[in-house]
């Protein structure tokens, strides 16, 4: 029978790609289409939509399932949202990242040795964002109740054949998670015996999170009973989480096992509705969280490349690629300096950083001999008025703002790049999951959910995994003056869907896993479907490459876990041979693999023939459905 599937093979030109080979087929829709990280989650977002649901309940019920799967994350982890409304035309951002809980300080981890928060266990925990991040979400944009939006991560939890993937990670783990002894009551549920996790197609039973979903959804019924709106339904299972019954047992849970979360944490704490900050590349409005993510890098890495013709380099030359990787490099050096919680003092740059006066100072900077290893933090605070409150302390690091002084090397900021080590790319690389949902009405959802990934401590009996996101603070202002952990604040993370928008109407929605190189895929994803001509798949398979050249955000509680690997690059395994000899000789260190990119999920909206075109990449799990 003649396949399907016509396979097109790569073909290298001048000025970009024509064809490329893929391993999944493109996605086609024209009612919806879901796509995350699991296929039973995506399974669960097709289900919502043929409920009747909207983008924004099939999103909601995708996220409950993946969290249920335990999708590299958990209910207790973080969830960041960017929602295209096409009732007011307007793309908004969710913040549901969680707080740094009291007594959360940076003297607090010193006086436990430590350069970083930790990596696991209790004092490695924010306050969940996921479960109000989903009930506000839903309560404001979507159209069914939460009962029916959790149905399938319910029945999930009462029993589902889970993946090699997931039980062999719990098997990995488990001597982290016999530390944790409601961690070991549902991870391990065979312990004594040679294999203690669950094995592959085995039904895995989640009793205590069945509970927990069960009595959110109570109090929604219950809410609905006494004649409240839908709204205010959904907002009492939110309350009943986050002040409730279910809150003093995740507060016990995580207190009992050293854990410094309270009841007042969890009460104070909310999902905040933001403006997305945004850019505009050669026509196209792209859009990302705030400052509180590693997003914004993004749109300063496009602002530096729109002052270069990208597409006569060719896909993948060693001039892409170095001007890729410099550029890349001048925007992390401005995230791991400048980036914070925009609800604490001191106020960010943004308007300097995303300036395109600001980006072309910074282009000045590339040298397109060789790679620059001294490249640190530049100077935004000109371009909107300002002085830099700053320039001492950076000159104390060894920064310089000056493009015309080059040859200086900030030592104590770099590691050795000779190598790469296995724990330092699990570190570079830690995943999550993303979600992207659309539909014909016009609503579009990105997400890229986090936090409580395994090996997970789990809060009590409420079968909720904590977060571990206190790792990206940092403890020494001179590293970040505006990511230093303190109670109440959010830790600068990686998580960063993405949306662009052009002519006024959705263009692409994505998003990818993957610690500190989901913006470096993300951005590569953009450039080879705005510049390279490739569609959505051909995009998301295609190869990346990954730069070192910056501070782990995730891994090591000691500075020299974090820092940067100046030069060093991963490039695809079928690199050619004279791109590989030019980049040794621009004094790169080259490392090679077969992935070089996270899991990319994304949608390309078809306005001319009225249709959605599906992508999700061939590595990892993730999956997609539409109609």
């Amino acid at each position: 029978m003649q396949k399907k599937l016509v396979l097109l093979f790569l073909v290298f030109t001048s000025y970009g790609v024509i064809a490329q080979q893929t391993q999944k087929p493109v996605l086609h829709g024209k009612n919806w289409m879901a796509i995350t990280g699991k296929p039973l989650a995506a399974t669960a977002g097709a289900i919502t939509f043929q409920k009747g649901g909207n983008a924004v309940d099939a999103a909601c019920a995708m996220l409950a399932a993946t969290c249920t799967m335990w999708d590299v994350l958990s209910w207790g982890g973080e969830t960041q949202v960017l929602l295209y409304n096409p009732k007011n035309k307007k793309v908004i951002a969710i913040n549901a990242m969680g707080i740094a809980p009291t007594g959360a300080t940076p003297e607090f981890f010193k006086n436990k040795g430590y350069n970083f928060p930790p990596e696991y266990g209790p004092l490695a925990a924010t306050t969940p964002g996921t479960p109000g991040g989903l009930c506000y979400m839903l309560a404001e944009y979507g159209t069914l109740s939460l009962r029916e939006v959790l149905a399938p991560a319910m029945q999930l939890a009462t029993g589902y054949p889970i993946e090699a993937q997931t039980a062999n990670s719990m098997e990995r783990g488990k001597a982290r998670i016999k530390e944790w002894p409601y961690s070991k009551k549902v991870f391990l549920p065979h312990t004594g015996e040679k294999r203690e996790a669950p094995e592959a197609g085995e039904i895995f039973v989640q009793k205590d999170l069945l509970q927990t979903l069960t009595k959110m959804v109570e109090a929604e019924q219950e809410a609905l009973k006494k004649k409240k709106s839908r709204k205010e339904a959904i907002m009492a299972a939110y309350n009943r989480f986050y002040k409730g019954d279910i809150a003093r047992e995740f507060v016990r849970g995580c207190q009992e096992q050293g854990g410094l979360i309270t009841m007042e944490d969890l009460a104070k704490w909310k999902p905040l509705e933001e403006e997305p900050l945004k850019v505009n590349y050669k026509g196209i409005d792209v859009y990302k969280l705030q400052q509180w993510t590693q997003g914004p890098m993004l749109l300063q890495s496009l602002n530096i490349l729109e002052n270069f013709d990208l597409k006569a380099m060719g896909y993948n030359s060693t001039k892409y690629i170095h001007t890729l990787y410099q550029a890349m490099n001048l925007a992390f050096a401005d995230r791991d300096f400048y980036y914070g919680d925009p609800y604490f003092p001191p106020e960010e740059p943004m308007k300097g950083l995303l300036s395109k006066e600001y980006a072309k100072q910074r282009a000045l900077f590339i040298n397109f001999e060789k790679n620059d290893a001294v490249i640190g933090p530049g100077d935004p605070y000109p371009f909107e008025g300002k002085t830099n409150p700053y320039l001492e302390l950076m000159k104390q690091r060894g920064f310089v703002t000056d493009t015309s002084k080059r040859n200086f090397m900030p030592s104590h900021d770099i590691r050795n790049s000779a190598s790469v080590d296995n724990e330092y790319m699990d570190r570079l690389w830690r995943g999550t999951t993303s979600i992207e949902a659309a539909d014909k009405e016009g609503w579009v959802v990105s997400i890229t959910p986090s936090g409580g990934w395994l090996p997970a401590c789990i809060a009590g009996n409420t079968g909720v995994g904590m977060s571990q996101r206190m790792q990206s603070f940092v403890l020494d202002s001179t590293l970040n003056p505006f990511n230093v952990v303190a109670p109440g604040k959010r830790p600068r993370v990686t998580l960063t869907p993405t949306l662009a928008l052009k002519d006024g109407k959705p263009y692409l929605s994505f998003a990818v896993q993957g610690g500190d190189t989901q913006d470096q895929n993300l951005l590569q994803f953009f450039l080879n479907v705005v510049e390279f001509g490739m569609n959505v798949q051909q995009a998301t398979e295609a190869a990346n490459i990954n730069s070192n050249q910056l501070w782990l955000s995730l891994g090591g509680t000691k500075t020299d876990d974090r820092k940067p690997k100046p030069g060093n690059i991963l490039l695809h395994d079928k690199t050619p041979e004279k791109v590989r000899n030019e980049l040794k000789q621009m004094g790169y260190t080259l490392s090679f693999d077969d992935r070089t990119s996270g899991p990319i999920n994304a949608i390309f909206f078809d306005w001319k023939h009225g249709s959605f075109w599906g992508g999700s990449s061939n590595h990892g799990e993730d999956y997609g459905i539409g109609w």
